[in-house]
């Protein structure tokens, strides 16, 4: 059995789905009362009430439960970005991966994955796909990409010295049901204003969308489904991972495949963008897995689009 820890979340819940595909028994933590997400109606999954910063609540699951491996998604960094306890926000989103990875000691799990981010890359030097070998940036500007690189740094200490097989996921933009509208990319906020009928609303974005603008983009099938087989795959040559689609796709591509779908939609974005167009380098992903992406943009845009007219809200 799996334990997913932020099971009944985003990424969470599509992986928990490509799990139970795959013939994985999963059991779920949560940390309040909530109902199963609709990709998971009806799944069979366990669900167990714990917060991962709560040791002795998480460690009793595994008297519950015979757990073989876990896919730690749970958020392991300070939310919001930028807390009003600093101090203690830090102490609890490193006790809540501590504690996860004690539980995979003592449970004497096969294979323990967390997940990071695309953003740990920002600031790497070089041009081309980005390969989980590239040098990083000791700074980063958001607490997200922070957390994630001491995450990692963490986790391949406790590798070492413990013996478990951590893998970590540097996870791309992910978009698709029941996601939300990002504050790094537009793709999702498009695919909502033209489901809706209306001009997209771009003022929670970080930064101006362009037309030229570009991201490693994943339908958040595929990213389920790549974590899956990081999960069950028999023997992993790497110790991280990079989670995308292996393409920049930019504004422009989404826009042209959501009127595709949608004819008419507004959706288009001014040009004059200057950002760099971030990709993955899924070679790694590819070898140790067979891994490839099935949705392009304009089948994912198409799904994502069909998904809400169906009267889902996100």
């Amino acid at each position: 059995m799996i334990l997913v820890t932020g099971g009944l979340g985003f990424i969470g819940s599509h992986t928990v789905r490509a799990l139970l595909d795959s013939g994985e028994d999963c059991v779920v933590v949560r940390r309040n009362a909530r109902e199963l997400p609709p990709v998971l109606d009806g799944a069979g999954v366990k669900v167990e009430q714990a917060d991962i910063t709560d040791r002795e609540a998480l460690l009793a699951v595994g008297r519950h439960h015979d757990i073989t491996g876990i896919v730690h998604l749970a958020g392991s960094h300070p939310w919001p970005p930028v807390p009003d306890s600093p101090v203690e926000a830090t102490r609890q989103a490193v006790g809540g991966l501590l504690n996860v990875v004690e539980a995979a000691q003592e449970w004497g799990v096969r294979r323990l994955g967390i997940a990071s981010t695309i953003g740990v890359y920002f600031g790497a030097p070089g041009d081309g796909p980005l390969r989980e070998d590239a040098p990083l940036s000791m700074t980063a500007s958001v607490s997200i990409p922070t957390f994630k690189k001491v995450g990692e740094l963490l986790g391949g200490f406790l590798a070492d010295t413990t013996g478990l097989d951590i893998v970590n996921y540097r996870i791309s933009g992910t978009w698709g049901p029941l996601g939300h509208c990002d504050p790094f990319f537009a793709a999702p906020a498009l695919v909502h204003a033209a489901a809706r009928g209306t001009a997209p609303d771009l003022r929670h974005l970080v930064h101006p969308a362009h037309a030229e603008d570009g991201l490693d983009l994943t339908y958040v099938k595929d990213t389920g489904r790549a974590i899956t087989l990081l999960q069950l795959a028999d023997r992993l040559n790497h110790r991280t991972y990079n989670v995308g689609s292996g393409r920049a796709t930019t504004n422009a591509q989404v826009a042209q495949a959501v009127r595709k779908a949608v004819p008419g939609a507004r959706v288009d974005l001014p040009t004059g963008g200057t950002a760099p167009r971030m990709a993955l380098d899924i070679s790694r992903l590819s070898e140790d897995t067979g891994y490839l992406p099935a949705y392009d943009t304009e089948r994912a845009a198409a799904d994502y689009i069909a998904w809400l007219r169906a009267g889902h809200d996100s």
